[in-house]
């Protein structure tokens, strides 16, 4: 036989039989749920029984260490999806309210999804969208809103343009409308109602029988019917992006009343169901024994949710009453900068290669899916690709083993914040979230208050170099202050000084990986990596 002939079939045979031995991935992402919320993680200050995500953690590995990379839904999912924190990406285009986000440029060009299919794989994703899509419009205005999306044409750009081979979305949140779900961008049903759900009843564009209660169900369908749909042969992907337990907090019919805590505990509860259904669909397909599934959120608790189904202002605290703590032993909620807004599970599970009940201390972000993905797969990022991903592949059958990840950016509304090692340093006085707004209550201390006792400890008009160092910042070592109670910044300056000029490193390169230097795709400094309507503010509160 031609030795290039017999070279080519080796070849050949060589990809397809690691494609075989690659592993099917189904990564599961909770929504606004807590580190607090789970058991495995919670302990006595848990109160809602999750037994199916306490499964991933005794026949898997628990991370104690994991970390959204912000503490609000989009920046986290856009950091998630491309390795690539949110911040280096320019604003959204054609943006409408709600569900009507456009995406941000360039946030398609390298996702998990293209990487993924790179390497042979069928991709899916089912849930939550929320990283912008690009509707079809009935005039020639630049934003997409309700008056003027035409629902019978297809979405124009979504999950196909990120790598995903089929797709069943809402496009934002549970209480954003449009109320519909798209199937490989074709809108589904009839799209001539207008509702809205408890918790901010937000009333825009609805297909006329969707409910609230029914997503997460719809959702569970959908991706076991992905699952029965793929062959062994092949590998497969599927990201399930739920809606729950972010408002409304709408359990199910036959989970209402499933919780000792009351409805909140119902819909934890509903979430937790679905790594039940995903691992009997992954059982009954026989693909469970090649499966990697991973459980995570996308940030920590919502101040304002709770078992009054209605948004109410620091309603979280009743929780707290009632013994249950969705933060668990950390300070904050989602929109801080602290770590209950920011520390979240991650679990994963994959029987024969990750050793039962391990457990990894190591800091991991999401944004380090993409690179651990790369990894398992045997494929090299492009100098380009994932410029803020650090694989976790050693980890997960060696949780013991050096982590390459000695530090991490995080991000709240108005606020930022490093992780180096034990050290936390946050480029702010406050818990970063806005002043004003009822949903943001509980999180203290709230920007006036912060920056106004900053300036008066400052006793003077600082500059901008004076922004970045205390009283204007905090500092805590997590290794004794879990609660972030003790600020430790003006006993360290030159802590601070180090740590600031790493981020300032990594702001200017564009990459906080090893690598040739990158643009960020807007001009970012870190002042307005922080808040760009921050000097003003400053100079309204000096006296």
């Amino acid at each position: 036989m031609n030795r290039l002939l017999l070279f080519g079939l080796l070849s050949v045979f060589v990809d397809v039989l690691s494609l075989a031995e690659n592993p099917n991935i189904v990564l599961i992402l909770a929504d606004d749920l807590g580190v607090g919320d789970v058991d495995c993680y919670g302990g006595d200050r848990c109160l809602i029984e999750t037994p199916n995500i306490d499964r991933l953690a005794s026949e898997g590995l628990r991370f104690t260490n994991a970390y959204a990379n912000a503490s609000t839904c989009v920046p986290t999912r856009r950091a998630l999806l491309t390795g690539r924190y949110s911040w280096r990406f320019g604003p959204a285009i054609n943006s409408g309210p709600w569900g009507f986000m456009g995406p941000c440029a360039r946030l398609e060009k390298h996702t998990i999804g293209k990487l993924l299919k790179q390497a042979g794989y069928r991709t899916g994703y089912v849930g939550k969208w929320h990283l912008g899509t690009r509707m079809a419009r009935i005039d020639a205005a630049e934003e997409q809103g309700p008056e003027n999306v035409d629902f019978s044409k297809p979405l124009e750009f979504g999950p196909f343009q990120f790598g995903f081979d089929e797709s069943f979305i809402l496009p934002g949140s549970l209480d954003m409308y449009p109320y519909a779900y798209a199937r490989n961008h074709v809108w589904q049903g009839e799209i001539t109602a207008q509702k809205g759900w408890s918790a901010f009843n937000r009333i825009g564009p609805a297909e006329k029988d969707f409910q609230d209660h029914e997503v997460l169900e719809t959702f569970y369908r959908e991706a076991k019917s992905f699952i029965d749909e793929q062959q062994s042969s092949e590998p497969f992907f599927l990201y399930l992006a739920l809606t729950a337990p972010h408002t409304p907090t709408s359990p199910g019919v036959k989970w209402r009343g499933k919780s000792e805590l009351g409805t909140y505990g119902d819909f934890v509860m509903e979430v937790d169901h679905g790594v039940q259904r995903v691992i009997k669909a992954l059982q009954a397909n026989g693909l469970d024994d090649n499966t990697l599934l991973l459980f995570s959120s996308d940030h920590g608790p919502a101040p304002y949710a709770g078992n009054v189904l209605k948004a109410t202002p620091g309603q979280i605290k009743q929780l707290e009453t009632l013994g249950h703590y969705p933060s668990g032993p950390h300070r904050g909620y989602k929109f801080s900068i602290y770590e209950g807004g920011l520390r979240v599970p991650l679990l994963a599970r994959w029987p024969g290669k990750i050793q039962a009940g391990s457990i990894c201390e190591s800091i991991v972000g999401l944004c380090d899916i993409m690179a651990t993905f790369a990894d398992l797969t045997g494929q090299k990022l492009a100098s380009d690709q994932a410029p803020d991903s650090i694989s976790f592949a050693e980890q997960l059958t060696n949780p013991l083993a050096v982590s390459k990840r000695t530090s991490l950016i995080m991000e709240a509304v108005v606020a930022y914040a490093i992780r180096e090692g034990k050290w936390k340093l946050i480029l702010s006085p406050s818990s970063g979230v806005k002043s004003g707004d009822g949903v943001f209550v509980g999180n203290d201390p709230m920007p006036t208050v912060a920056w106004k006792a900053a300036l008066k400890d400052f006793e003077g008009k600082p500059t901008e170099a004076d922004l970045l160092k205390p009283p204007f910042v905090q500092l805590f070592d997590l290794s004794v202050d879990l609660h972030e109670d003790h600020n430790l910044a003006q006993q360290n300056p030159e802590r601070v000084a180090d740590m600031v000029a790493l981020l300032e490193e990594y702001v200017s390169n564009g990459r906080s990986t090893l690598g040739p230097k990158l643009s960020n795709d807007k001009p970012v400094n870190l002042v307005n990596l922080r808040d760009k309507r921050l000097p003003e503010f400053v100079r309204a509160l000096a006296p």
